[in-house]
């Protein structure tokens, strides 16, 4: 007996769409069927298993993909799911895997196994100047396994969509500068080649140029079942009012030191038992901020 079992990633479409993509030996198998049967087994939240049966069609757009998924709510962009199918077998079998711990991620829970490089790219941020600089950086720039990206200073001018002249530099400007306060950035001497491609650190030969590093804020989200747990999630992705954020720790560029103002607040911090989080190589310290919606 033949068993195909493969992992895709979701896409925010693919959950808004309510399709998946589909294995090519699946296809092959099952495109001539009006219906195919697809199992969905996911725990939602990580703690309550579920399973539901959807009647599916096989629909070819740029690839193949299974149409008429229900998604649950739970689901964010970037998860993975295994799906299987036993030759002989009606049933086709997606199946969610669950994270030892639950992850935030920029304010976002993640209860399943995902794809950080995903996550960066699809991610949305909030409608804002920095949301927008943001944005131009993490589904434009170089994108690494860990999810953290560069972009070359230079071309957030016309790649951001705050406007031309003046106007436009001043609002830049201002909203640069607000990632770096909040820490969601770091600029950092890289480098372009012919073509406009950032690399860090910079290459023999090409332009040096500014670039913004972003790294995703990724810490531990508190477990469903425990009694702080709070469902209110307060990511990029989410509407929010100003309001203050407390210090924490984040990952620099590679090679990278924190400065010893950073130093300097990390250890005020810890005396003052305003975190206990130890400080390991390739990370600094952002202070508590105000931060804007």
């Amino acid at each position: 007996m033949h068993t195909v079992s493969r992992r895709v990633t979701l896409w925010r479409a693919d959950l808004d769409a309510s399709v998946c993509a589909a294995p090519e030996e699946i296809v092959e198998a099952l495109q001539y069927r009006d219906t195919v049967t697809v199992v969905l087994e996911h725990r939602v939240k990580g703690v309550t298993p579920g399973r539901e049966v959807f009647d599916a069609r096989l629909q070819q757009d740029v690839g193949w993909q299974f149409l008429g998924i229900g998604w649950p709510a739970d689901l964010q962009t970037g998860m993975r799911v295994t799906i299987s199918w036993q030759s002989g077998r009606d049933a086709v079998v997606m199946r969610s895997t669950v994270l030892e711990e639950p992850m935030r991620i920029d304010g976002v829970n993640y209860y399943h196994e995902y794809d950080p490089k995903v996550v960066t790219r699809d991610i949305v941020p909030q409608k804002s100047n920095r949301g927008q600089v943001l944005n131009a950086i993490r589904k434009l720039g170089q994108v690494y396994e860990d999810g953290s990206a560069v972009f070359p200073e230079p071309a957030l001018a016309k790649q951001a969509g705050l406007g031309r002249g003046a106007k436009g530099a001043f609002l830049l400007k201002n909203a640069v500068e607000q990632l770096i306060r909040e820490g969601y950035v770091t600029r950092v001497e890289g480098s372009v080649d012919a073509t406009g491609h950032p690399s860090y650190p910079a290459v023999d030969g090409q332009e040096l140029v500014d670039l913004l590093f972003y790294a995703p804020l990724v810490d531990p989200a508190p477990h469903p079942n425990d009694p702080e747990f709070d469902d209110d999630e307060d990511g990029e992705g989410h509407d929010r009012r100003e309001h203050w954020v407390k210090g924490f720790v984040r990952k620099l560029p590679p090679g990278a030191q924190p400065t010893e103002k950073q130093l300097a607040a990390y250890h005020r911090a810890l005396e003052s038992e305003q975190i206990d989080e130890e400080l390991e190589p390739g990370y600094t310290y952002v202070k508590k901020h105000h931060r804007h919606g």
